[in-house]
């Protein structure tokens, strides 16, 4: 068996987002989502619920009085706050976890994530363009393929800086040349076995190669550049 038909094969028993947390993620991704089926849905996930309302009851959205529903909750923060707040704890369980064969410590790509989707909205509203609406959720999940890559497989990250230094090529293409696979692709069957939408999926594949999407698109685009803005910044690298 190849290295990438080994790392395809170790797909499956890759861990996804808890299901009730997903179901958040695509509720927040509609403007117009209705905050009856979004309540109930946080109400499942004890860990969300908890989280939203210590957001809710904190300083930065002081209020007169403390609340203690979800609802309530929703209302307080709003939907662009829930989809910036939410998104990220949504995603930690599992891109909070270090990621060995990288080099990086825990929580680092959790970091790369959150400053990416916090830049593709800035980059949206400086560019004056529209941002579609699943790419706020797949700026934090485009590098979920180095988690599989670098938590479940172990992949050795010297032999791979080696080969990008000797053939001064990309850090993804010796991804590709020593494993078979870049974590872009891996990334993307990854999101596609958790039965993902293909936006999303299409963000991970080609987040580093916009031009040879088959289909271009703004969230590709945006994540393209906000991503290359992070790493120059030391976030994630």
């Amino acid at each position: 068996m190849s290295r990438r038909d080994e790392i395809l094969a170790k797909i499956k028993g890759v861990p996804s987002i808890p299901a009730g947390a997903f179901q958040v993620l695509r509720l927040l991704q509609d403007p117009e989502v209705d905050v009856a089926r979004l309540t109930k849905t946080i109400e499942y996930d004890p860990g969300l619920t908890t989280n939203l309302l210590r957001m809710a009851n904190s300083a930065l959205f002081g209020a007169p009085r403390s609340i203690g529903s979800v609802r309530e909750a929703i209302v307080r923060l709003g939907i662009n706050n829930l989809r910036k707040m939410l998104g990220p704890m949504a995603v930690a369980p599992v891109v909070r976890k270090p990621l060995r064969g990288y080099d990086l410590p825990a929580g680092a790509l959790l970091d790369h994530a959150v400053a990416v989707a916090v830049g593709v909205d800035a980059l949206a509203r400086e560019l004056r363009i529209a941002a579609p609406r699943e790419t706020f959720t797949a700026a934090l999940l485009h590098d979920i393929g180095k988690i599989l890559l670098g938590t479940f497989i172990e992949v050795d990250a010297d032999e791979i800086r080696k080969a990008a230094f000797d053939g001064k090529i990309s850090f993804e293409r010796a991804e590709e040349a020593v494993l078979g696979i870049d974590h872009a692709e891996a990334g993307a069957v990854l999101l596609e076995s958790w039965n993902c939408p293909a936006e999303i999926a299409a963000v991970a594949r080609w987040h580093h190669r916009p031009d040879e999407a088959p289909e271009g698109g703004n969230a590709i685009r945006l994540v393209h550049i906000a991503d290359a803005i992070s790493m120059m910044q030391g976030i994630g690298a």
